[in-house]
Formats: C-alpha cells, structure tokens, sequence
C-alpha cells in the first residue's frame, strides 16, 4: 500500500478504548474502538485495559497490533471509522455503493455527473467525501430502486 493517507506513522491509546492515529498524510485522528470491540469476538480480549494500552504501529504502519500475529486493526479501516465517527464520509461507502448498484467507476462517475478522475480519489480515501456527493449516490439508488 502506498498511500500514505493510510499508513500509520504513530498510535497512542486513550482511555475508554479510544485510540489516537497521526497517519502518514499528517492528519491526526480519534477512534473510538469501544462498540466494534463488543461487537467482534476475536477483538474481545482488548477489554482488558492493560492489553489494549499496549498498542503500536504494526509492520510498515498498515496496522494497529497489540498482540502480533494474533490482534490487530487495518489501517485503512481505522481511518474510516475515524472519519465516520467524526462526522464525515468514508471511502468505504462509495466502494459499497458501486459494489451494491454493479457500477464501475466510469459508470459510477457519470451516474454522479463528476469526473471519473475525482470519484477515484474519493473512493482511494485520498479526498474527503463532500456531502452532497453522497447524498448524489443515495438518490441515485433510490431513483434506481423505485424504477424497478
């Protein structure tokens, strides 16, 4: 993975589960590992406070490990609950969304009336999301839905 926007190149862990990322593009980001935590099973043992404070930055910084080999969390997906728990959009919904609906990018990029160019960087995570995009992606499923 060469993109540095997901390459993590510090972590600390916080209180309550929550873990501070400075990735390799500079941005620093919380998240809040509490409620995939419970969720998961084999993410279970990070309820122990004293393992989950034991976190650092895996191999080539494209994980988060605790126990390596055995615990860790994807970069890419941390930066996406990341930006999903700060209020924004995360690369992960446009890659379902094409998936879901069967699109390509190009296809996906004319549904959008945008160029196929900045769908990319927005489904690589390279540029944030703007609403209105995703709000475009959201009626264009529904205007899908109801023609069927």
């Amino acid at each position: 993975m060469k993109q540095e926007h997901f390459r993590i190149k510090a972590v600390e862990a916080l209180k309550d589960y929550v873990l501070r990322l400075t990735f390799g593009d500079g941005e620093v980001m919380t998240v809040d590992l509490k409620g995939i935590i419970d969720r998961i099973p084999a993410l279970s043992n990070l309820k122990d406070p004293r393992l989950f404070a034991k976190a650092h930055v895996g191999e080539w910084g494209l994980t988060v490990e605790w126990v390596p080999g055995e615990i860790d969390m994807a970069a890419d997906n941390l930066r996406a609950e990341a930006v999903e728990q700060g209020g924004g959009i995360s690369h992960e919904r446009i890659w379902e969304w094409m998936h879901r609906n069967n699109l390509t990018l190009d296809a996906a990029a004319e549904a959008l009336g945008i160029r196929r160019r900045m769908l990319a960087y927005y489904r690589s995570g390279q540029k944030p999301i703007p609403k209105h995009i995703w709000l475009a992606c959201v009626g264009w499923e529904a205007e899908k839905n109801k023609a069927a």
